[in-house]
């Protein structure tokens, strides 16, 4: 039986449905938005609440504006496959076509993630016993633009991070961070297109970051023929996130990876995410988790989601508050203790 299985059958019903728009200032030029799907049911009974949430992370903070969201007619009885069914006829861009087709994976999550949380409650379970997996600590690392990591390192001289090289890397930024060996994945954003982080192919590129980093994940290479030959000798290392949304995108690749990056929200339905767990583990593809820069319940999804399938690995899915771009005291360290609720999906 697939993972699938275990929870497509699961009965819910909604009786209300919220959005609720979050807002975090990243810049004098970005705010990032995301949209907190609330499902709500006949009542809330339980000390951790009865509502189902989802985190829509699309990145354009116009589709985040009241009048851009879908008013879905989601009230009523329903099974977690029923409910995917309805939401794949459903236009959920009602305001128009969004800038990258990837959001309308992301909106779809929001209502799916939020639909499992509701199930789950309603059905007095959570989803580690429905697929008999027991939540495992999380090891995690943080991912950044920056190259000053001593802010960091003061606080948490054990962090690990997930770094996005460019070609602006001087060869003492290259020195100085291949001499510390805390970096376990290098993103080359490769496969970008029309994002404010694209990264064109560059070997020259290429061939500093995987000498700089020997032991580290390179993900997202543009592969050309200059690029490939740079790194064939690096092909084990080589691991994909961007270009995955279901396991077909996997056996669409050039070649089988050793390892990819699980973006939950990339996969938009609950069924795509769960088979392509199911044949990695047939494939003995290792994964690690991504995040989305979620601002509310998504990150507890992700987190609980590797906690449960790629618990000690290299998992970018570090709390909220490594996101900031100052270094900030108190956070909690990896592993990340799961903590999965009682009934329901996510994290105390």
């Amino acid at each position: 039986m697939g993972l699938y299985d275990a929870i497509r059958d699961l009965p819910f019903r909604i009786a209300d449905v919220q959005q609720e728009v979050h807002s975090q200032p990243i810049s004098p030029e970005f705010i990032r938005k995301t949209t907190i799907i609330r499902l709500r049911t006949v009542a809330n009974i339980r000390p951790e609440g009865g509502d189902g949430l989802g985190e829509d992370v699309t990145y354009d903070p116009n589709e985040h504006e009241p009048h851009r969201l879908p008013q879905l007619d989601l009230l009523g009885e329903w099974t977690i496959d029923s409910f995917s069914r309805f939401l794949a006829e459903q236009e959920l861009f009602p305001a128009g076509q969004p800038e990258h087709e990837a959001y309308r994976d992301y909106r779809r999550w929001a209502y799916e993630s939020a639909a499992l949380d509701v199930a789950l409650r309603q059905n007095d379970t959570n989803l580690g016993t429905l697929i008999g997996r027991e939540a495992q600590p999380v090891r995690f690392v943080t991912s950044t633009r920056a190259t000053d990591l001593d802010g960091w390192l003061a606080l948490y001289p054990d962090l690990r991070f997930k770094l996005d090289p460019t070609p602006a890397w001087t060869d003492e930024v290259f020195a100085t961070l291949s001499a510390r060996g805390n970096v376990d994945v290098v993103d080359l954003k490769g496969v970008y297109q029309g994002t404010n982080v694209d990264n064109p192919p560059n070997p020259d590129l290429y061939r500093r970051v995987a000498e700089a980093f020997p032991d580290a994940w390179i993900e997202d290479p543009a592969l050309t023929p200059e690029t490939e030959e740079v790194l064939a000798p690096h092909r084990d290392r080589i691991t994909w996130d961007a270009p995955i949304h279901s396991f077909a995108d996997v056996e669409a690749l050039p070649f089988k990876p050793r390892c990819l990056n699980s973006k939950p929200s990339r996969f938009g339905s609950l069924e795509r995410l769960l088979t392509f767990y199911d044949r990695c583990a047939e494939e003995g593809i290792a994964l690690y988790g991504g995040g989305q820069f979620e601002l509310g319940p998504g990150r507890g999804h992700i987190q609980l989601l590797a906690s449960y399938f790629h618990a000690d690995s290299t998992n970018d899915v570090a709390p909220r508050g490594y996101n900031n771009g100052e270094s900030t005291p108190g956070l909690e360290t990896s592993p990340l203790d799961p903590n999965p609720l009682m009934f329901g999906f996510g994290r105390f």
